[in-house]
C-alpha cells in the first residue's frame, strides 16, 4: 500500500438541510464517506497579486461620462471678426448607433380610441357574418335526417321526429361561439406577396439622397474624364515656343442634353460667384421654327448631365445672372415675355413672369442686363426688344413693374401723317451695353447697323449715333479695363473697335463670314475672341498683332454648324462657344493666347487696371490723330 500522505488543510462547507438528513438517518459525518466528506481545496491562480487586509477595503471610485471617445478636441473654425482661427470649445458628443422612424399611437389618444372602435365593428361583423346560416345550408341539414330514415324504414315515430325538430330550432337559435383568432408576430412575420427578390429601397423619399448622389455621381464623372481635367489643369502647348505670333485652342469638355437637341444656344452666361459654373439658353433664331425654350445650368465637374434645367414655352434668346444674387437668373423669350428664375427653389416654374397686362414686348427680347438696386433697394434690370422698346423692370413684391426707359427712333424717318402728325419708324433694338463706370450711359445695336449712345435720363433723344454697320449689329460691348473703348460686330463680317468719342472706328475687322458674337478677354484690355457662322474661333491680340487675329481655329467638325456665342471664363484660361445644335464646348487658351508682359532683370513686372490702360492707349493714339473728334 501507499504510504498515507500527510491530511492538508481543507475548507469544508456543509449545508444546514444535508447535515440535518445526517443526524436523521443516524449517520455521523465521517463514517464511511471520507472522500465525501473531504471538500475540494482552494486553487489560487500563480500570478495572484497578496493583498493585506488594508488593500483589500480600499475603495476605488470609477466615473462613467457620456462623452465620446472619437469625437475630436481640436476642431477650429476661421473668425471673420478677428481674422484668425478659434478653437470650438463645445463638441458633439452624441453618437447616434441606430433610428427607427416608429408609428405607435397611445390607447388614450383619440386616434387610439377611433382604431380600438374600427377593430370592434369590424370583428362585430366577422362574428355576425359566421352565425348567420344560409337557407341552402338548413334544407341540406333538414334533408340529411330524412334521408337516414327512409333507408331505415322509417322507424322513428312522431315524437321523436318532433323532439329532433326542436333540438334543431334552439340550436339555431343559440349564437355559435366564433372561433378565437390568432395574432401573427410582429416582430418576426411576413407575408407570402413580400416574399420577394427584389431589393426594397433603402429610402422613402428619393429627394433625401439627392445631394449624396450628386457628389458621387461628380466623383465617377472626375475618374470617366481624368485625362481632360488633367489637361484643363496642366497641359500647355509646348509648340507655342516656336511660334510668336500664333496660338491655338484644345478642346476640353463637349457639354449637351436630349431636351436642347435641335435647339440653337442662343445665349451664354458664366456665374459671377461660382467661377464653375454657367448657363445656356437654348430656343431657335429661324423665326418659321419656334417651339420651346430651355435654361440648363452646367458646371464642369459635372460634363455630361446639367446641374439645373428649366423648360419653357418659348424659345430663350437671352439671359444673365445677377452680380450679388448668382442664384437669380434673368431670361428674355422669343415671345416677347421676360421671366426670372431662382435656383434656390425646387419647382422649375419662374419666380416672376411678364404677361400682356404687365407691359411685355411685342417682339423678341434679344438682350438682358441686371442693374444697380434702386432707391427702394428693389431688384432691376433692363431688357431690349425689336419692338424698339428698351424697358426697366423692377420686382416689387411678387411682381415685375415696367417703365419704358426709350423708344427707338429710326433717325431721317420722320413722314407726315393725316391732320399733321409726325411719324416716326421705330428702330428694332438687337443688343445693349451698360458702361462699366457711368451708371446711366449704355450703348444699343439695331438692326438697321446704327450704335446709340443713350442716357437713362433722357428718353426723347440719344446721345450720339455711330452709323456702324451695313446689317444688323449683333452684339455691342464696353472694353473691362479702357473706358472710351468698346467694340460691335454684325451679320456684315465685321469686327469693329471705337473710341464713343470718335464717329469712326479705330479698328475694322473683316472675318469672311457672318460674326454672331464677340467678348473681351477677362486678363487683357487688348485679347478678345469672335465666332463666325463658318464655325471657326477667332482670337485676337491686339498688343501682338493689330492686323490681324493670332488664332483662326474651327471648332466644330460639320461644315452645316453655326457658331453662335462665345464666352470667356473669369478665372481659368478656357473660353465655351455654342452653336446652332445646342452643343457647348470648352477650349482651353495656349501660353501664345494670353502672354502677359515679360519680367526683366532687377525690375518687377507692372500689372493692373492702369498698365491695361496704357497698353491699349498706346495702341490708340497710333489712330487718334487722323481721326475727327466730336
Amino acid at each position: 500500500m501507499a504510504p498515507k500522505q500527510p491530511p492538508r488543510k481543507q475548507s469544508i462547507t456543509v449545508s444546514r438541510g444535508a447535515r440535518k438528513r445526517d443526524e436523521d438517518s443516524g449517520t455521523e459525518v465521517g463514517e464511511g464517506t471520507d472522500e465525501w466528506a473531504q471538500s475540494k481545496a482552494t486553487v489560487r491562480p500563480p500570478d495572484q497579486l497578496e493583498l493585506t487586509d488594508a488593500e483589500l477595503k480600499e475603495e476605488f471610485t470609477r466615473i462613467l461620462t457620456a462623452n465620446n471617445p472619437h469625437a475630436p478636441q481640436n476642431i477650429v473654425r476661421y473668425s471673420f471678426k478677428e481674422g484668425t482661427y478659434k478653437l470650438i470649445g463645445f463638441v458633439n458628443q452624441l453618437a447616434v448607433h441606430y433610428s427607427q422612424g416608429g408609428n405607435l399611437i397611445p390607447k388614450d389618444s383619440d386616434e387610439g380610441r377611433r382604431q380600438h372602435y374600427r377593430d370592434e365593428l369590424v370583428a362585430g361583423s366577422q362574428e355576425s357574418a359566421k352565425v348567420t346560416v344560409s337557407e341552402t345550408e338548413l334544407l341540406e341539414e333538414e334533408e340529411g335526417p330524412k334521408e337516414a330514415e327512409a333507408e331505415t324504414g322509417s322507424q322513428t315515430d312522431v315524437p321523436a321526429a318532433e323532439a329532433a325538430e326542436k333540438v334543431t330550432e334552439e340550436e339555431l337559435i343559440t349564437p355559435k361561439q366564433p372561433k378565437e383568432r390568432k395574432l401573427t408576430n410582429q416582430f418576426n412575420f411576413s407575408e407570402r406577396a413580400s416574399q420577394t427578390f427584389n431589393n426594397p429601397l433603402r429610402s422613402d423619399d428619393i429627394t433625401k439622397v439627392t445631394q449624396a448622389a450628386k457628389i458621387v455621381e461628380r466623383m465617377v464623372n472626375q475618374n470617366t474624364y481624368d485625362d481632360i481635367a488633367q489637361d484643363f489643369k496642366y497641359y500647355e502647348d509646348a509648340a507655342d515656343e516656336y511660334r510668336d505670333q500664333e496660338g491655338t485652342l484644345l478642346p476640353l469638355w463637349k457639354f449637351q442634353n436630349d431636351k436642347a437637341k435641335r435647339l440653337a444656344v442662343t445665349a451664354l452666361c458664366w456665374n459671377p460667384k461660382y467661377k464653375d459654373l454657367f448657363a445656356v439658353g437654348h430656343g431657335s433664331y429661324d423665326f418659321m421654327k419656334q417651339s420651346r425654350g430651355v435654361l440648363l445650368l452646367y458646371s464642369m465637374k459635372n460634363p455630361s448631365f446639367p446641374e439645373y434645367i428649366f423648360s419653357s414655352d418659348s424659345g430663350i434668346m437671352c439671359l444673365d445672372i445677377h452680380v450679388d444674387h448668382p442664384y437669380l437668373v434673368a431670361v428674355g423669350h422669343y415671345d416677347g415675355n421676360v421671366a426670372i428664375y431662382n435656383l434656390k427653389k425646387p419647382h422649375f416654374q419662374p419666380a416672376f413672369r411678364s404677361s400682356a397686362k404687365s407691359g411685355k414686348h411685342t417682339d423678341p427680347v434679344w438682350q438682358v442686363k441686371w442693374q444697380k438696386d434702386d432707391m427702394d433697394n428693389n431688384l432691376n434690370f433692363f431688357s431690349v426688344s425689336s419692338d424698339g422698346r428698351i424697358v426697366s423692370w423692377t420686382l416689387v413684391k411678387s411682381e415685375l413693374v415696367h417703365t419704358d426707359v426709350i423708344k427707338l427712333k429710326v433717325e431721317g424717318s420722320t413722314m407726315e401723317g393725316l391732320e399733321g402728325l409726325q411719324l416716326h419708324t421705330v428702330g428694332c433694338g438687337t443688343a445693349f451695353d451698360f458702361h462699366k463706370e457711368i451708371d446711366y450711359m449704355f450703348l444699343v445695336g439695331t438692326e438697321e447697323g446704327k450704335i446709340y449712345k443713350c442716357s437713362k435720363s433722357y428718353s426723347s433723344q440719344f446721345l450720339d449715333t455711330y452709323d456702324a454697320h451695313n446689317m444688323a449689329v449683333d452684339a455691342v460691348s464696353w472694353n473691362p479695363y479702357h473706358t472710351k473703348v468698346f467694340m460691335s460686330c454684325s451679320s456684315d463680317w465685321t469686327v469693329k473697335i471705337w473710341d464713343h468719342t470718335i464717329k469712326t472706328p479705330m479698328f475694322i475687322y473683316d472675318l469672311n463670314s457672318a460674326v454672331g458674337d464677340v467678348a473681351w478677354a477677362p486678363y487683357s484690355s487688348t485679347v478678345f475672341a469672335a465666332v463666325t457662322t463658318d464655325g471657326k474661333t477667332h482670337v485676337f491680340d491686339l498688343s501682338i498683332n493689330k492686323y490681324e487675329a493670332i488664332c483662326n481655329q474651327p471648332v466644330v467638325a460639320k461644315k452645316k454648324n453655326k457658331i453662335t456665342h462665345v464666352q470667356f471664363n473669369p478665372i481659368h484660361p478656357i473660353i465655351i462657344v455654342g452653336d446652332d445644335r445646342g452643343h457647348v464646348i470648352c477650349l482651353k487658351l495656349s501660353p501664345n493666347l494670353r502672354k502677359m508682359p515679360k519680367e526683366k532683370k532687377g525690375q518687377e513686372v507692372q500689372k493692373g487696371p492702369a498698365v491695361e490702360i496704357a497698353k491699349l492707349d498706346k495702341l490708340l493714339n497710333l489712330v487718334r490723330e487722323v481721326k475727327p473728334k466730336i
